[in-house]
């Protein structure tokens, strides 16, 4: 779950992410163009209780010559019975340069904004290593781990009258922390026959406030070259969550996909 807010001074780490931002040379490949897809998916019901539940997702890649970015924006909304039961925004960039066939160094930059997880924001600057174990037409398994900085703020829940328990009608902010954290990711990627692949990525941040696990996984299977139906299992985990919150929250999607692919540029 996201939250994009107040921001906070990143220090000596904005160094280390600045250090990778590319610097354009006559001799540089050409760009790629970006590529990648957005997905979404929607479920309303209407009758003796109104549900509405849609969630969306974008992710974008841009390779230029040794320099790879990639951003990724989801959200996801739930309400029933006109009370808001889920409202989560969650963004990534990161930049990666290689500087071998296999390794590359990256920097990223982490938010998350979720009404129903205890924090008002979870935000994290890391940088690192990363290596490519399998890189095949058919598989790909890349591993990363690092350190960043990691900044959040923790909130109370104010709960309704006995007749609505489960809702909140307040929040009540705490102060906002910061602290040093590990980092480790996985991207894997099976491709099972010629339109079937499994996709799961896994990213841990362990400080000693709080470990969070974010982990997505998903089958895809194409209808065309650009149109694909997918079906996902996402699950959010912290160690510490705020008093009257739950540690882990999962999330069942199957959603209509589009693929996106930019042309090298001449």
């Amino acid at each position: 779950m996201i939250r994009l807010t107040r921001p906070a001074p990143l220090g000596a780490g904005a160094l280390v992410l600045a250090c990778l931002i590319p610097v354009a040379h006559a001799d540089d490949a050409a760009p790629v163009g970006w590529t990648g897809q957005g997905q979404a998916g929607l479920v309303l019901a209407r009758g003796n209780a109104d549900t509405t539940t849609a969630n969306a997702k974008l992710d974008t890649t841009d390779t230029i010559g040794d320099w790879k970015h990639l951003l990724h924006l989801a959200y996801l909304y739930g309400q029933s019975a006109h009370i808001a039961s889920a409202q989560r925004f969650e963004g990534a960039w990161q930049t990666n340069y290689n500087f071998t066939k296999k390794a590359f160094v990256f920097g990223s930059i982490n938010y998350e904004d979720d009404h129903f997880d205890g924090f008002v924001y979870q935000a994290t600057l890391a940088t690192g290593l990363g290596y490519k174990f399998i890189d095949s037409d058919t598989t790909k398994l890349t591993g990363m781990l690092g350190f960043g900085y990691r900044r959040l703020q923790p909130e109370a829940f104010v709960h309704g009258d006995a007749a609505n328990p489960t809702q909140i009608t307040g929040r009540i902010k705490g102060e906002s922390t910061s602290d040093g954290v590990g980092s480790a990711g996985v991207d894997y990627q099976q491709k099972l026959t010629h339109t079937t692949k499994l996709i799961d990525k896994l990213l841990v941040q362990a400080g000693g406030q709080n470990t969070s696990v974010a982990n997505d996984f998903a089958i895809v299977v194409n209808m065309t070259d650009t149109l694909a139906l997918s079906a996902g299992y996402g699950l959010r985990y912290n160690s510490n969550p705020p008093a009257g919150t739950k540690s882990t929250d999962q999330l069942t999607t199957l959603n209509v996909v589009y693929s996106f692919n930019q042309p090298q540029k001449n």
